[in-house]
């Protein structure tokens, strides 16, 4: 196959360029490095004027889609669906509802994206509300916990479905053989939750999941489970206080060796491959961005920080969920025959 034929089958990336606290320089640089590592085909959304002169050299290889607006960081859902026609983020998910991108990157408004995205895409038949899966780095591997702030509330029900989309996502996109599926609660003993969790596991149980039970929250990072599923209110809290967690510990780190003198800091230097890799396991950059699971339609939420790193992490997440057909296995998963089979079996 020649080089243009390889680029031709490269899955077509619609980034919003202008959503994030580092548009559109970090995000169009990101998408650069996503493109020289020949990742995907990269359309970029927005504004034209401010995109053309960050491409430099590769604006032959990169398309750019101009989009005359951009949704504001705090603007509400409502808002932002109203006026979504002529704004990056919308015209960036109306790329992937047409067929002209196979999935869509945004480190903008996820209140935004998320309330666009169910309207232009709608959710896989079978699944009542889309969910954020989140990767949580732990001692022996990652773990996808969801919802991480999609839905503040839940029904029993929708808990159920996101145990189903996470352990799709886990044995596409983490190679996962056969992820174990958990409810996080306040205790392993299945007696113990709120009548929301026990409800869950209940469904859990009869779903086409290896699902184990509850979940306590220390167990997330001891890799009790595969797939940790809880509400977006709970989900959302365990993700800032993580995140919150990982920067104080460096911090700490950076403070005692400043403090140690002379023979710490020559300690540091020796071990500062280590602490690289421990920074890199922490950080979101790794990871990118979370993929917003249910609907039709590939989507990854990235962090409203993400600069360049973070970006490629993104890109390179969404190109992984289209190539191994993440939106299919799900729907797969919560046909009425399977669910059936599961339940009869």
């Amino acid at each position: 196959m020649n080089d243009k034929g390889a680029v031709r089958d490269l899955p077509r990336i619609a980034l919003d360029a202008m959503g994030g606290d580092h548009a559109p320089d970090e995000i169009v640089a990101g998408a650069l490095l996503a493109h020289r590592d020949g990742l995907a085909r990269m359309i970029l959304v927005g504004d034209s004027a401010r995109i053309a002169p960050l491409l430099g050299d590769a604006s032959d290889g990169i398309e750019v889609v101009h989009a005359p607006e951009a949704i504001a960081m705090d603007a509400s859902p409502s808002q932002a669906v109203r006026n979504s026609e002529r704004t990056s983020l919308g015209l960036a998910v109306e790329l992937v509802r047409a067929g002209r991108a196979d999935a869509v990157v945004s480190a903008g408004n996820s209140g935004a994206f998320l309330a666009i995205a169910l309207i232009r895409l709608r959710t896989i038949e079978g699944i009542a509300r889309p969910a954020i899966a989140v990767v949580f780095p732990a001692h022996s591997g990652p773990v996808v916990v969801l919802d991480c702030g999609a839905n503040v509330d839940c029904r029993p029900e929708w808990l159920a479905q996101f145990g189903v989309m996470g352990s799709a996502y886990a044995k596409a996109v983490l190679r996962i053989a056969d992820p174990k599926v958990g409810i996080i609660s306040n205790g392993e003993e299945r007696v113990k939750g709120n009548a929301q969790a026990i409800e869950a596991a209940a469904l859990l149980d009869r779903a086409p999941v290896n699902f184990i039970g509850n979940v306590e929250g220390k167990g997330v990072f001891e890799n009790v489970a595969d797939v940790c599923v809880t509400d977006g209110f709970v989900g959302n809290v365990m993700l800032k206080l993580s995140e919150g967690a990982a920067s104080l510990i460096g911090e700490i780190v950076v403070e005692e060796i400043k403090r140690g003198g002379i023979a710490t800091m020559i300690g540091a230097g020796l071990v500062r491959p280590a602490l690289r890799r421990v920074r890199s396991k922490l950080s979101y950059d790794s990871y990118g961005g979370a993929p917003l699971l249910g609907l039709r339609g590939n989507c990854i939420v990235a962090h409203g920080r993400a600069k360049r790193e973070a970006i490629r992490s993104a890109v390179r997440q969404a190109v992984a969920e289209v190539r191994e057909d993440v939106v299919g296995r799900i729907a797969e998963l919560v046909r009425p025959e399977t669910l059936r089979q599961a339940t009869e079996a």
